[in-house]
């Protein structure tokens, strides 16, 4: 009986340290992650809230998190000369899709890009964080500036 007790103690103290040492692990990735993480923070992140939050529940997964797309697929929104070019056919396209091909930094882009949002105000805070997003300096488009956009039916 004693012989049991004691291997049960000793599988249960080997158990019990694998998992803290697991732990450990995870808890030293997850803080390196984390590290990583804050020392990637992007500015818009702070200056376009709204925007930010609409790119990463809608955008990101064509446009990736990095903004750099799929070549040859989804086009990229960083260092993009086609966004840059018409900041209000980007909201245009933001609220309506597009069907169109598109060059984007001399690369053609064939594949449809559906509606993301329902109105102007989503549209433009979208935009306005992509413009500034990763290192992208494209100022900004304002609700003036897309007045004249008309939202397609769905």
């Amino acid at each position: 009986m004693k012989t049991k007790i004691s291997i049960l103690i000793l599988t249960l103290t080997i158990g019990f340290g694998a998992v803290q040492s697991f732990a450990k692990i995870n808890k030293d990735a997850i803080s390196e992650d984390m590290s990583i993480t804050t020392q990637q923070a992007d500015p818009a992140d702070a200056k376009y809230p709204k925007g930010a939050k609409i790119y990463k529940e809608k955008c990101i997964i064509c446009h990736m998190a990095n903004g750099e797309g799929i070549t040859g697929a989804f086009p990229p929104l960083k260092n993009s000369d086609y966004l840059f070019a018409d900041k209000v056919r980007a909201v245009a396209q933001t609220l309506n899709g597009s069907n169109q091909p598109m060059v984007v930094n001399g690369v053609t882009y064939r594949a449809p890009m559906t509606p993301q949002v329902d109105n102007k105000e989503d549209a433009v805070a979208v935009i306005n964080y992509v413009l500034n997003a990763w290192g992208n300096k494209g100022g900004t488009v304002t609700l003036e500036d897309v007045k004249d956009v008309k939202i397609n039916p769905r």
